[in-house]
C-alpha cells in the first residue's frame, strides 16, 4: 500500500540537492506541499519545470530553496512577471538553463523510455542551444546530405510533485486529461502526490477512468491536502484566486 501521511512528511520526503520535476500552473500544482519545503528550509534544488512555472517556482526561490531553475519560462501570467525569479537571474542568485517547451518534454519522453537522450529538431541556430553546453549538434547518420540534429540528454528528476483530484484505496491517482503529468512520474523515481481527497474505490475498475490514472507503482507516497493547489486552480475543482494572485505578485505574502 502507498503511505498517506502529512503534507509535512511527504515534502520531507525530498533531500536538498534534489532535482524535482513540476507542473504547469493549469496542471496540479503541489502548492501545500510547497508551502511545507519553505517552512522545511529545503536547499539548493534543481527545479524542472515542465515546461513552465509561476507562483510555486517564485516562491522556492524567494524562500532561497533552489540552486538552479531550469524550465521554458517562468511567469506568472496575466498577473505579471514572478519577482522573486526575475531578482534572482538579475543578480545571478539561482542558475538559468534555460530551455524551450518540446526540449523538456522531449527529454522527459526520452527518460520515460529508458532512452539516454533524444534527437530535437528546431533549435538549430537558437541562443538557447548557445548557451546549453550540455545539448549536443551531430550529424543525421541516416541522411546522405548534411543534416545537423540536437541531441538532448534524457532528464530524469529524482522526484515528480504534483497535486491532483483523488486517489483511490490503492494509491492509484486520478490526473485526467493532463498528459505532462503522466510523462513527469514515468519519468521521475518517484511522484511525491497531494490529493484532495482519497476514494475508497479502485479507479482501474472504471473504464472511463483508466486513461486518465497514473498507477500507484509510480506514487511513493501520497498526503491528503484540501485546496493544495491554492492560490492556483485545479480542474473540475476550483478556479484560481485572481486576488491572491494579484496580490502575490504586488509583493504581498501568502
Amino acid at each position: 500500500m502507498i503511505p498517506v501521511e502529512s503534507v509535512a512528511a511527504l515534502a520531507a520526503r525530498i533531500p536538498d540537492g534534489a532535482m524535482v520535476v513540476i507542473p504547469p500552473d493549469y496542471a496540479g500544482v503541489a502548492m501545500a506541499a510547497t508551502r511545507a519545503l519553505v517552512a522545511r528550509g529545503v536547499r539548493t534544488l534543481h527545479l524542472l519545470a515542465s515546461p513552465s512555472s509561476g507562483i510555486q517556482a517564485d516562491m522556492l526561490i524567494a524562500a532561497g530553496c533552489v540552486a538552479t531553475m531550469e524550465a521554458a519560462a517562468v511567469t506568472l501570467g496575466e498577473y505579471g512577471a514572478a519577482p522573486a525569479f526575475a531578482a534572482a537571474v538579475k543578480t545571478g542568485a539561482i542558475r538559468m538553463k534555460d530551455s524551450t517547451c518540446p526540449a523538456i518534454h522531449a527529454a522527459l519522453n526520452a527518460a520515460e523510455k529508458g532512452l539516454p537522450f533524444i534527437p530535437l529538431r528546431g533549435l538549430i541556430g537558437s541562443d538557447v542551444l548557445r548557451h546549453r553546453d550540455d545539448w549536443k549538434v551531430t550529424q543525421n547518420p541516416f541522411a546522405k546530405a548534411p543534416d545537423p540534429i540536437v541531441l538532448l540528454p534524457a532528464l530524469r528528476p529524482d522526484v515528480a510533485l504534483f497535486h491532483a483530484a483523488a486517489a483511490d484505496r490503492e494509491g492509484n491517482v486520478w490526473f485526467g486529461r493532463r498528459r505532462e503529468v503522466m510523462v513527469m512520474a514515468h519519468a521521475a523515481r518517484t511522484a511525491l502526490v497531494t490529493v484532495e481527497r482519497v476514494l475508497d474505490t479502485c479507479f482501474f475498475d472504471r473504464e472511463e477512468m483508466v486513461a486518465g490514472t497514473l498507477p500507484s507503482l509510480y506514487v511513493g507516497a501520497l498526503a491528503v491536502a484540501p485546496q493544495g493547489a491554492w492560490p492556483l486552480g485545479l480542474d473540475e475543482e476550483y478556479a484560481t484566486d485572481g486576488d491572491a494572485m494579484a496580490r502575490y505578485a504586488a509583493g504581498a505574502p501568502l
